[in-house]
């Protein structure tokens, strides 16, 4: 894994940003903000890291996974109000303080979108991207 700056997915963060603010903002419904919005997240936090780094998708995507399912526990434990933080607004929605199971499962669909689509987008054999 290197460093480096791809202008690529700083376009691609920023669009998904503005797409996951839209949901929040004027999506109020049972499927696209909870279940969607989680899957959009995994990929958009995938871009952000990617802004900046250079490695293989799938360990990158798997890092991204793992740190969004350690949140949802941490959301089962109620840590924004472990951390002194449950007054602040803002930074109790943009944490999260609600635990779902089903959470996990976009969390892991998400993890997937990015694997098939960065072997569709790069035109590669999946294997490619799994070494």
């Amino acid at each position: 894994m290197s460093f480096s700056f791809s202008l690529k997915y700083l376009f691609l963060t920023i669009f998904l940003f503005l797409t996951e603010l839209g949901i929040a903002l004027f999506v109020k419904d049972t499927v696209i903000r909870p279940f969607v919005g989680d899957v959009l997240v995994v990929v958009l936090i995938y871009c952000f890291l990617r802004i900046f780094l250079q490695g293989v998708a799938w360990k990158i995507a798997l890092g991204v996974l793992i740190f969004a399912c350690l949140i949802e526990i941490g959301q089962y434990f109620d840590y924004v109000k472990l951390l002194g933080l449950e007054n602040n607004r803002i930074l109790s929605v943009a944490m999260g303080r609600t635990f779902e199971w089903t959470d996990f499962l976009a969390y892991f669909t998400g993890f997937l979108l990015i694997i098939l689509s960065e072997n569709l987008l790069t035109h590669r054999d999946i294997g490619d991207n799994l070494g």
